[in-house]
């Protein structure tokens, strides 16, 4: 059971319902379970959303696959059942094996690393820094960073919130995993 309020369609005040279409309109996309949620306070809601923004301003850089890889790692790596299972859809519509994709060693520096800053932010090795450097300028380090500190504030926003999964995610569960939150 859901431990944070889901606002409903019909039940949203004026502020949250054109807070909803401005996202729908930027974004595309629907108001899943964790917008609705989020959408109990509008603040809040504007806060994590530009995690939309920090994503758009990687796609030129990285591409929208590596967007996703990192995500997945970071929201995996986290135990995140709403965002790991999100990402595992992207990368199976398009094509992907998530538990096992071909990938580029850019590919794998960034799921490396997303996998590190949850594992263990504190104890990442100089070596590993050294290759973030040689991969990355320091203004796309910055980007990246960031980018992995809202996905991980999403992935406790939706663990800790108990949001219960989008029904339309059930089938990209990892095979044996029937939670829904």
């Amino acid at each position: 059971m859901t431990f944070l309020p889901l606002t409903s369609e019909e039940s949203r005040t004026p502020e949250q319902r054109a807070a909803a279409d401005r996202q729908v309109q930027l974004h595309g996309g629907r108001i899943t379970n964790m917008k609705a949620t989020l959408l109990s306070h509008v603040p809040s809601f504007t806060a994590y959303m530009e995690w939309y923004t920090l994503r758009d301003e990687l796609v030129p850089y990285i591409g929208e696959r590596a967007v996703s890889l990192f995500s997945y790692a970071i929201s995996d790596e986290n135990d995140c059942l709403v965002c790991s299972v999100f990402f595992r859809r992207i990368l199976i519509d398009n094509g992907e094996d998530p538990d096992h994709p071909q990938v580029t060693e850019t590919e794998q520096l960034l799921i490396d690393w997303g996998r590190l800053i949850v594992r263990d932010p504190a104890g990442i090795s100089d070596e590993f820094y050294a290759r973030l450097e040689q991969a990355f300028r320091p203004e796309l380090r910055v980007l990246l960073l960031a980018f992995a500190g809202q996905m991980i504030a999403t992935n406790l926003f939706n663990t800790v919130g108990r949001v219960p999964l989008d029904e339309v995610l059930y089938d990209y569960r990892k095979p044996g995993d029937e939670r829904t939150f």
